[in-house]
């Protein structure tokens, strides 16, 4: 009886380690994924034209800093519709660094208009909504 109790204490001992070893990887894993990630904070989400004329120059500049601790990679930008053109850097944005997002709408469109931007990255916020507005006047 002896000798099972031994084997039994044994058994849970190697057990124990092993549950104690397993938990260990995993928290340096997680602490180790935690280390690396990309972070894009913008200067700000939406771009306010304000009243602008028709035919005015309808380009404007989405200014954003990579805030974490991987290269960002942004690796789409949609538009709402076809009157929204943006355009953006394929290359890696490293921690601390900024970057631009130029937004190009048609001001040949008379009225009020709100038109959003999705922005894609590896960021730990993998998509964000940017969005434009203004009202755009005909001038005699």
């Amino acid at each position: 009886m002896k000798l099972t109790v031994n084997k039994n204490l044994s058994a849970m001992k190697v057990f124990l380690l092993l549950t104690v070893f397993s938990f260990a990887s995993m928290q340096a894993q997680n602490s180790e994924t935690a280390k690396k990630t990309a972070s894009i904070n913008f200067e700000s989400e939406i771009v306010d034209y304000g009243t602008i004329e028709k035919g005015s120059d309808g380009m404007r500049v989405f200014t954003f800093t990579n805030t974490g601790n991987a290269p960002l990679i942004i690796s789409d930008v949609k538009a709402s519709c076809g009157c929204t053109v943006p355009t953006y850097s394929k290359e890696a944005i490293l921690p601390g660094e900024e970057g631009e997002i130029e937004v190009k709408y048609d001001t040949k469109r008379v009225g009020a208009f709100t038109k959003t931007i999705t922005v894609s990255s590896n960021a730990n916020l993998t998509r964000k909504t940017l969005k434009i507005k203004g009202n755009i006047v005909e001038v005699n």
